[in-house]
């Protein structure tokens, strides 16, 4: 499978995760609607993006079990984190509920929106290793009379770990509390139902498992919350029958939902639309026996080097995908992964939770166990010494 990716032939890639890489066939689709849009840019952002990108989420909403009327394309997770914060209407003392293994920048953006309401962001601290009961019944009871939303990650982005989703918007859900779900790392990397699940937000990359362009997400959010969210950016989309000074309406007819979160004008669209190429050579190339091999060579390498280390893991098997952090002795982080870099050519990160330290290797379908083993390599030569 390597021959399809691009990536430097002299570099041990173990770090799918972060930004994904995006394949040629995939790239090959990107620019071929790229030179398509730029034959007319009027034409295709003006007259036929609604149409485009209509039959682009159909294609998407069928590989993440949705609705492609309850889903819009967005730049990343992250920014549909925003869409959801900065929709809910928080009065002075609500709260947000959060955990101690969220991504950075989404702990970030609630702490902002919270401290501009007088609200606060609080997180429920989950310990380790990690048990699905436990997980849920701490988060749950970290709720007070206060809290409007419970947000999570499916996957957690320091620690690998898979969370109890189901559990936990089934437990939200009995209590009246809306669920919205971090998945920037599930798509392509978990199966999905949406539908099934009952979140009432998820947002989700193409750009990492998926194998799509960057810049490709969704953000997918239940019926009934379609209203009270708005875009980050306010434009055409609000402005209902009216396409500006173009002349134009792509969107005339459309869902607020759609309107609102989609129509921003000179949005390049083609990363989206390419989005499809990934869907279908995921189903070609990255089929659940590549995906269920790249778990298991994972977890085997946390195995062994967690026993190497003398250090314990943080979860089953079964909390990992193609995901899994290898627990290392207490170190400079950056250095390390620097170290990894400039000496051993392996590009893998290098992260930090709670005083402990891991290697957060990813495995892809064009990792070969000899990557494995010069990472490992490299890992007991940096702690030889002690």
């Amino acid at each position: 499978m390597r021959e399809l990716f691009d990536l430097d032939p002299g570099l041990v890639f173990l770090n799918h995760g972060s930004y994904g890489a995006c394949p040629r066939p995939v790239r090959e689709a990107l620019r071929a609607w790229q030179d398509q849009m730029e034959r007319n840019p009027v034409e295709f952002l003006g007259r036929r993006s609604a149409a485009l990108l209509r039959a682009a989420r159909e294609q998407l909403a069928g590989f993440v079990g949705a609705q492609a009327d309850h889903l819009v394309f967005v730049p990343n997770a992250t920014t549909g984190v925003n869409i959801v914060a900065r929709s809910l209407a928080l009065q002075p003392g609500d709260e947000v509920l959060g955990t101690t293994l969220e991504y950075g920048a989404c702990d970030a953006t609630w702490q902002f929106v919270c401290a501009q309401q007088g609200a606060a962001y609080r997180r429920a601290a989950i310990a380790l290793p990690l048990d699905d009961q436990a997980f849920v019944d701490a988060v749950m009871a970290a709720v007070t009379p206060r809290t409007r939303l419970v947000f999570v990650s499916h996957v957690a982005s320091t620690t690998a770990l898979v969370l109890p989703l189901a559990a936990l918007v089934d437990a939200a859900h009995a209590r009246g509390l809306p669920v919205l779900v971090d998945g920037a790392h599930a798509p392509g990397q978990l199966d999905l139902d949406l539908d099934a699940l009952g979140a009432d937000f998820y947002t989700g990359n193409g750009h990492k498992w998926l194998c799509g362009p960057k810049g490709t997400a969704f953000l997918h959010a239940r019926p009934e919350h379609h209203e009270r969210l708005h875009a980050t950016v306010t434009s055409w989309g609000y402005v209902a029958g009216n396409g500006g000074h173009t002349g134009f309406d792509a969107y005339t007819g459309r869902s607020v939902f759609e309107r609102r979160l989609q129509w921003q004008g000179t949005r390049d669209i083609t990363g989206c639309l390419a989005l499809g190429a990934a869907i279908d050579f995921h189903h070609q190339h990255l089929t659940p026996e590549v995906r269920s091999a790249c778990h298991h060579q994972a977890v085997a390498l946390m195995h062994e080097l967690a026993g190497h280390f003398g250090l314990p893991v943080i979860g089953s098997d079964a909390h990992f995908a193609q995901m899994a952090p290898i627990p290392v002795p207490a170190c400079d982080a950056e250095a390390l992964r620097t170290r990894l870099f400039e000496q051993h050519h392996i590009e893998v990160p290098v992260t930090q939770h709670e005083g402990r330290t891991f290697v957060r290797v990813s495995v892809q379908g064009y990792n070969t166990r000899a990557e494995l083993e010069a990472l490992a390599a490299a890992l007991h030569q940096a702690f030889a010494h002690g």
